[in-house]
């Protein structure tokens, strides 16, 4: 009986050490097989574009589309070239279509070719010097000293010769950066886009990191890195002077300024940077070149000296060395046309708890319309310009705007430093209209060219998206998302109610003209040289 007891226990642990190799064997073959299978369909979409923009590649020329993915039968273009995103759909298509079709309208609308007279000598910003004598023509010859990676190159009185950023700085006057229909545009934004980079060093002083970079030609560019995905709104509990400046804000400010007929703000194009070849091996800044490492995933990054956001913790990466950058063409040099800074009346007081007089005083616009410049000529109407520009980008951050020197109190507002614009789509901030809330008053020009927008012919929306879809960057990805677009037109909104209460108050009052500034009846005015 113990000789049967013990042979049954022996078989049952044999029985048990065969199941228990079984089970092991057939979990080892479950987890190979899932190791082997891909993993792209479980990852949200922001992680497979941060993928697929890692796998980009950039050349000095230009940008290219992406690389070729690992995959087998990657989409590619109509050229032949892989592509990040699915090829639009015939109704995405059509739509866009209809979209460019109505931003062609748009510019093509009296209210955007309104005749004005020839621009008086004194009224462009830089002039080339006269024609001299012939026995002097060497000294009206600009020639370089063909310093390394510069272009050996002569400029003359010709425009012909003249690079796309010499153009511009000549184009700037009285009244607009750059003329509505500009044949230099094209030439300009191409620049920034591809021509090669020669230098890159940090630009002093603001509370961000920015470069400028310099092209062969000579001409430059101010730089602003992507530091967060388009879709991050900003966080509800930062106050709006904690926020990251934005790359594709700055874009979107350029083409929304355009857009209103402002032409205010200096163009600006999205571009793939190399940080290695077009940064870290071109710049002589030794305290930005120090700042350099490698992420623990391979990443390229920087983070260089500023106020806030410059350290290891806030480092600009790229993925691996491919970083997506907005480049703003630089204005002219303040050796050559001064600028000067003025405070916004409407400043915030940049406080968590403390707030602006703006904020507790009802009368406040009166004495703003009595204090110089705004008791005069088209300042006050020139700074609601920039308010409804602001409102629309949900920008807080306008506490200093700046003007040519040259031009005295007689000029435009240069529309600078959007980065912090279009943070949230999901909530708009009243206060940013509050300038125009308080003061009622707002030029004719405006009005018109807004309620223009506001018509389906024109949605503001659809033009934006058409014209944003010409930057090089929207082949990554658009630069603003839907929800942005739809809050654009939601906020014309807002604005156009704001005018239409101004002008239903001061009615009562007897004053309903007030609110419009008829410039378009005045326009011979505005373009008669300041005495």
């Amino acid at each position: 009986m113990m000789w049967w007891m013990r042979r049954r226990s022996r078989t049952i642990c044999l029985s048990l050490a065969f199941i228990t190799i079984f089970l092991h064997l057939f979990l080892a073959l479950v987890s190979l097989s899932t190791y082997h299978q891909p993993c792209d369909h479980s990852l949200p979409p922001k992680t497979t574009f941060v993928r697929d923009l890692a796998r980009t590649n950039h050349t000095a020329v230009g940008i290219r589309d992406v690389a070729e993915p690992p995959a087998g039968n990657a989409k590619k273009d109509p050229e032949g070239h892989p592509s990040v995103w699915p090829p639009l759909d015939a109704k995405r298509a059509e739509s866009l279509e209809s979209d460019l079709s109505k931003l062609e309208a748009l510019f093509d609308h009296p209210l955007y070719n309104v005749p004005s007279p020839p621009v008086p000598e004194d009224d462009w910003l830089l002039k080339v010097k006269p024609k001299i004598e012939a026995s002097e023509m060497s000294s009206q010859i600009w020639v370089s000293s063909r310093q390394d990676g510069y272009e050996d190159i002569q400029w003359n009185r010709s425009t012909d010769s003249h690079p796309p950023w010499l153009r511009f700085h000549l184009g700037i006057s009285r009244w607009q950066l750059y003329p509505h229909h500009d044949p230099n545009m094209e030439a300009l934004t191409q620049q920034l886009a591809m021509h090669r980079i020669v230098s890159a060093v940090q630009k002093s002083g603001g509370t961000q990191l920015k470069l400028v970079m310099s092209f062969p030609n000579y001409g430059r560019a101010m730089v602003k890195p992507m530091r967060q995905e388009r879709d991050d709104e900003t966080n509800y509990n930062l106050y709006y002077f904690s926020d990251f400046e934005r790359h594709n804000a700055e874009i979107a400010a350029f083409h929304l300024d355009r857009i209103l007929g402002y032409r205010r703000v200096p163009p600006v194009v999205g571009r793939l940077v190399d940080v290695v070849k077009e940064i870290k091996d071109v710049t002589t800044d030794r305290k930005l070149a120090r700042t350099f490492f490698n992420s623990p995933v391979g990443n390229v990054c920087f983070y260089g000296q500023c106020s806030y956001y410059c350290s290891t913790e806030h480092a600009v990466c790229g993925r691996p060395r491919n970083l997506e950058a907005s480049l703003a063409v630089m204005l002219p040099d303040l050796s050559l046309a001064t600028r000067r800074s003025w405070r916004s009346p409407w400043r915030r007081s940049y406080s968590r708890s403390k707030l602006a007089k703006w904020e507790t005083e009802a009368d406040y616009c009166s004495t703003v319309k009595k204090t110089s410049p705004y008791n005069k000529g088209t300042r006050l109407v020139d700074f609601m310009d920039m308010v409804i520009l602001d409102f629309l980008m949900s920008n807080m951050d306008r506490h200093h705007y700046e003007t040519f020197e040259k031009f005295n109190n007689n000029t435009f507002l240069l529309h600078l430093d959007n980065g912090r614009s279009f943070g949230r789509h999901s909530k708009d901030e009243p206060s940013i209209l509050a300038p125009l809330e308080q003061c009622c008053r707002i030029r004719l020009s405006t009005w018109l060219r807004l309620q223009l927008l506001s018509s389906p012919q024109y949605r503001l929306s659809d033009v934006m998206r058409a014209s944003l879809s010409h930057d090089p960057l929207h082949r990554v990805a658009p630069l603003l998302s839907e929800p942005h677009l739809t809050a654009l037109d939601r906020r014309l909104k807002t604005v156009l109610e704001t005018v239409s209460r101004c002008q239903k108050h001061q009615s009562k009052d007897g004053g309903g003209d007030e609110v419009i500034f008829d410039d378009l009846a005045r326009l011979k005015d505005i373009f008669t040289p300041a005495g």
